[in-house]
């Protein structure tokens, strides 16, 4: 597997937060455009160091190369997990690797014990991220999501520390 690190964003990553959110898949998960070094910024910011959530941006050989975060952390020690790679990086097993670290992460040192995650019926290559990461298929949620004026089934996986 390949080697990956987590660290926090820093504001010298605006360049790589732009330019993976220019890719046309990107750009629809986000709640409102990610196209300007202040909204690249704000994107960050959102992220910090809150109490229910914390990302990382995943380094591979010095490279930041993608985002891997867990969110909405809840009373019942669960937390949502969602990654992405830049477009060069897919394919190589960063976004899996990054998953799998993590989980580790948030096992040992959030104390969660149940990881969740889901992708659009439409995204095979995100299913093979969260197998290969360890998360069970646990069935479809109909029509959870809405991009635009179309919603999505989505097939939820989830990861127990016990796992």
């Amino acid at each position: 597997m390949i080697e990956v690190e987590l660290r926090g964003w820093r504001p010298d990553d605006v360049p790589v937060v732009l330019a993976a959110f220019r890719a046309p898949d990107m750009a629809r998960q986000a709640a409102r455009p990610i196209d300007t070094p202040a909204a690249a910024l704000e994107w960050m910011a959102f992220w910090g160091f809150r109490d229910d959530a914390r990302a990382f941006a995943v380094v591979v050989g010095g490279e930041v190369v993608g985002n891997v975060a867990v969110s909405n952390i809840d009373a019942h020690d669960t937390g949502w997990v969602s990654y992405w790679t830049s477009s060069h990086a897919r394919g190589r097993g960063v976004a899996a690797a990054a998953a799998i670290r993590l989980a580790e992460w948030a096992f040992r040192e959030r104390g969660l014990f149940r990881l969740e995650l889901g992708h659009r019926l439409d995204n095979p290559a995100s299913c093979a991220v969260a197998t290969r990461a360890g998360f069970t298929v646990e069935g479809v949620e109909r029509a959870k999501l809405k991009y635009g004026d179309v919603r999505h089934d989505v097939e939820r996986h989830a990861r127990l520390a016990t796992d």
